[in-house]
């Protein structure tokens, strides 16, 4: 509804310090009326160069091109003038945009064509004294006339009467006929013009109280639409200052009228950030380019209280359309709102756990697998079902099963937090949707947290329910994947993780049907294994860095199968986790593990991995009694390495499974510091002994370039501050280890000191050095390498995998596309039918892999003389291949 509203404002007289006198459309309007009567001043100055020039004539005029030429040049300014005049009479009238121009123009035509006039007229009729001015007296007249006409132009009945008055006075006082005769003719002149200004000021006279009758009706209108609150109105200055708004919004706002206006429109609007401040962003620019809005919602600046408001605008302009601000309108949509979000709710959530439903997990990992431009993202998909839930309702029955349900959804939506989002499809399904994650590690070490914590009882009308959970991981890297085959994709996982025996996770592979049978084998071959006695430990040496005498050992397990030869801990390991064989397992090494202190003597220790599944079992601090009472040995010489995963379920019961473990007396280190997904606040509730430096950190630490001295030097720091020892993992160069002992670590694992061994060897070594042993390895500084990329095949136990070298020298390569390949382990590296070379595993990073060559090698050789030609790598400070 476009309506005049009665606004204290600026008159139209009055002009901003930016405007100049032109863009006042009530100054252009008195200027353009002067022109419409212009004509009237041409008929009296024609009629004077008439009088001048013929009848009478002023003698001599014609002879003086300088008068009657300055006179018609005036003659032609005023006929412009009047012909611009008498185009403003058209209903059209002129554009806008051409208004300005022409309103400079006429101004610069009345002042040119009456200075060329008056210069004329005076030189003509100026009495002759021998000066060059013209006539004093002349001069003092005119002046006169000039001033008084001044005056009454301020009404322009006196200026008429005036004018009147003055051309009848001149005919009196000169007496003459001639003198009357103009005089009379000027006077009809101006009694014409009079007539139609009083016409003319009639007509405005109607028209603005017929306006003002039609504004007050609106007005009326207006605020009858306001009381009833079905909207309200507003209106800002060219600046973005409110000048109006209805008293009802000031009211909802909280604030008095007054200080609501004055202030920026924007001030009463709620600003909000992310993904939902498309609206805001619209209205800013539709201000800023003064351009109209339609409709858009925005959030009211209410303290306390969610409101919502539907907005719309239209820049408004004056008669010269010069912008002069918005005026709009708008309405309460808070209601509106409120109910499409309970209506929303329902659609797309469910009603019995709160959880998105299908439809709207559906959408989500829609959103998540592509950007806001289209673009393919890398996104991870979770799917769950219950284990033994069907028997939980049909024993307990459906309302049991319903608060369960309610609790899964919470103990879920607890572990996944903001990192993704988790959905219910029906039943005991479940989703879980993870953005931007694709790292294998930290999608298990959430199925692992989520399998664990429904893994515990449910507490429920007094029942312990009990259930359990298999998941399919599905990852998409961005390759374009669409949900729906991503879906498929966790599904077939899940299938496998039920396969694989329940409480599990399975990754989805394009062969997955042979994996699961691969991993089902493994399985069954693990079983065996320990009856089989394929399982063996080796120890590796822990240093005091200080006097370099051996405390203690890491018991590394090893499984010799009889037929596949050594398999990779990488790739059992697992399968046990998954299997929950890792707790036999467990308890295997805890016993094996304090057999081997009782020979190694009272001065050592013996450090064994604990994993989360092994940690969650409640048996786990008998066994740990039971081995320790079996073996004679104290307690405080078995120490559990326990992984930063355990912290991703920070109840109740693991807290006290800490209490449990350090009642019996053993050792704990976090091993792995830094790599987990846990914050520093429970080195605070867990009592640990020592923290272990993780080997990413102390690999090339000693490189000017690394920053991991820092962060080694802040672990350092932060365990002498909890009075906790230090051992850092993986140390292989002189140049690493100096760098550790200067950083203030306590103890050192890794290469330089030894490498993992049998316990013969063990007890071998502690009697040969009597407790000491002498650091051996590169001082650091690496053969020249080859910078390259070249696809090779490798070759592992019974498997064959495709990977790319990227660097390499005589003695060594960097190899890519090898997923955590175990220390030590035998490769054989394929570069051309026929040529294999036999290499050993180093050291594994994600995906990253350096291996040794059994024997120095020739690279012209095996790459070629063009490839080494090109460039060789300059020496660099790292770990030595």
């Amino acid at each position: 509804m476009e309506v005049q509203r009665n606004i204290v404002r600026p008159a139209a007289s009055e002009l901003s310090p930016d405007e100049s006198l032109f863009d006042s459309p009530a100054f252009v309007t008195r200027l353009m009326r002067v022109a419409q009567l212009w004509h009237y001043v041409l008929i009296g100055r024609a009629l004077a160069f008439f009088v001048f020039a013929f009848v009478p004539g002023v003698a001599g005029f014609l002879d003086r091109p300088s008068q009657w030429l300055v006179m018609a040049a005036g003659l032609l300014c005023d006929l412009v003038l009047t012909v611009i005049g008498q185009a403003m009479r058209r209903p059209r009238g002129l554009p806008a945009r051409r208004l300005r121009p022409v309103t400079v123009g006429a101004m610069i035509l009345i002042a040119l064509g009456t200075v060329l006039n008056a210069a004329a007229m005076f030189a003509a009729i100026a009495v002759p004294d021998g000066r060059f001015f013209f006539d004093a007296f002349t001069a003092i007249q005119v002046g006169s006339i000039l001033v008084a006409a001044s005056a009454a132009a301020i009404v322009r009945p006196a200026f008429f009467t005036f004018a009147g008055a003055m051309a009848f006075g001149g005919a009196i006082g000169v007496a003459s006929w001639s003198f009357a005769v103009a005089g009379c003719v000027f006077l009809a002149l101006l009694i014409v013009m009079m007539r139609e200004d009083v016409r003319h000021q009639r007509r405005a006279t109607r028209a603005r109280r017929l306006a003002i009758s039609e504004q007050q009706s609106a007005l009326n209108l207006v605020r009858d639409f306001e009381r009833a609150g079905r909207g309200w109105f507003w209106e800002t200055d060219r600046y973005g200052q409110l000048v109006y708004v209805s008293p009802t919004v000031a009211a909802k706002l909280g604030r008095p009228l007054a200080e609501v206006l004055g202030r920026p429109f924007t001030d009463i609007i709620r600003k909000r950030l992310g993904n939902d401040d498309s609206e805001e962003r619209t209205l800013g620019f539709s201000l800023s380019s003064r351009t109209p809005f339609h409709e858009l919602t925005v959030q009211a600046a209410v303290d306390g209280e969610e409101r919502w408001w539907s907005i719309s605008g239209n820049p408004i302009s004056n008669e010269l359309g010069n912008f002069q601000g918005f005026r709009g309108s708008g309405t309460d949509l808070t209601e509106k709102k409120r109910s499409e979000r309970e209506i929303n709710q329902l659609a797309r959530y469910d009603t019995l756990t709160g959880l998105a439903n299908r439809l709207q997990i559906t959408d989500l990992l829609e959103r998540a697998l592509r950007s806001h431009i289209g673009q393919p993202q890398p996104c991870a998909l979770l799917l769950l079902d219950l284990d033994r839930f069907k028997a939980v309702n049909d024993t307990l029955g459906h309302p049991v099963g319903d608060q369960l349900l309610q609790q899964v959804a919470g103990r879920l939506t607890q572990i996944v937090g903001d990192k993704g989002q988790v959905g219910r499809l029906g039943g005991d399904e479940f989703q879980i949707v993870l953005p931007q994650m694709t790292q294998p590690e930290k999608l298990a070490g959430v199925a692992n947290a989520v399998i664990l914590s429904l893994a515990k009882p449910f507490a429920i009308e007094g029942e312990q329910v009990r259930v359990g959970s298999s998941i399919g991981i599905a990852v998409s890297e961005g390759q374009g994947v669409s949900a729906s085959a991503l879906v498929r994709n966790a599904d077939l996982a899940l299938y496998a993780a039920k396969d694989a025996g329940r409480g599990v996770y399975r990754f989805y592979a394009d062969a997955m049907h042979n994996q699961a049978s691969e991993r089902k084998a493994i399985e069954d071959a693990l079983r065996d294994a320990l009856g089989k006695d394929e399982l063996r430990l080796l120890y590796q040496p822990i240093v005091d860095v200080g006097s370099e005498r051996i405390t203690g050992f890491e018991a590394l397990i090893r499984w010799h199968h009889a037929t596949e030869g050594m398999i990779s801990p990488a790739k059992f390991i697992p399968i046990a986790e998954e299997s929950n064989l890792i707790v036999p397992i467990g308890e295997w090494i805890i016993r094996t593990a304090c057999a081997t202190i009782a020979r190694l003597g009272p001065d050592y220790r013996v450090a064994v991995n604990v994993s989360p599944r092994q940690f969650a079992n409640e048996k786990l601090p008998a066994t740990i009694l039971s081995a320790v009472s079996a073996s004679g040995i104290r307690p405080d010489q078995l120490e559990l390495e326990i992984t930063e995963g355990v912290f991703l379920d920070e109840s109740p019961e693991n807290m006290a499974m800490f209490q449990k473990l350090k009642r019996t007396g053993v050792r704990l280190a976090l091993d792995d510091f830094g790599t987990g997904y846990s914050a520093l606040g429970y080195l605070k509730k867990a009592p640990f002994d020592k923290i272990k430096i993780d080997q990413s950190f102390v690999l090339g630490a000693a490189d000017p370039s690394s920053m991991n001295a820092a962060i080694i030097s802040s672990i350092v720091g932060l365990a002498t501050a909890l009075n906790m020892e230090t051992t850092a993992e993986g140390v292989e160069t002189h140049d690493d280890l100096a760098l550790i002992r200067g950083l203030g670590c306590s103890h050192v694992q890794g290469y330089i000191y030894g490498r993992p061994m049998e316990i013969d060897d063990v007890l071998a070594l502690l009697r040969d050095g009597e407790g000491r042993v002498v650091a051996q390895g590169y001082k650091s500084v690496r053969e020249p390498r080859l910078s390259t990329f070249r696809t090779i095949h490798v070759a592992g136990g019974q498997h064959r995998y495709e990977a790319i070298v990227r660097n390499m020298s005589a003695r060594g390569a960097l190899i890519e596309g090898l997923w955590n390949v175990p220390e030590g382990t035998p490769l054989k590296l394929e570069f051309a039918p026929g040529l294999i070379l036999d290499a050993e595993a180093r050291w594994s990073i994600e995906n990253r892999v350096g291996v040794q060559f059994a024997k120095a090698i020739d690279i012209e050789t095996v790459i070629g003389p063009a490839a080494t030609g090109r460039a060789a790598a300059r020496p660099r400070i790292d770990r030595a291949a």
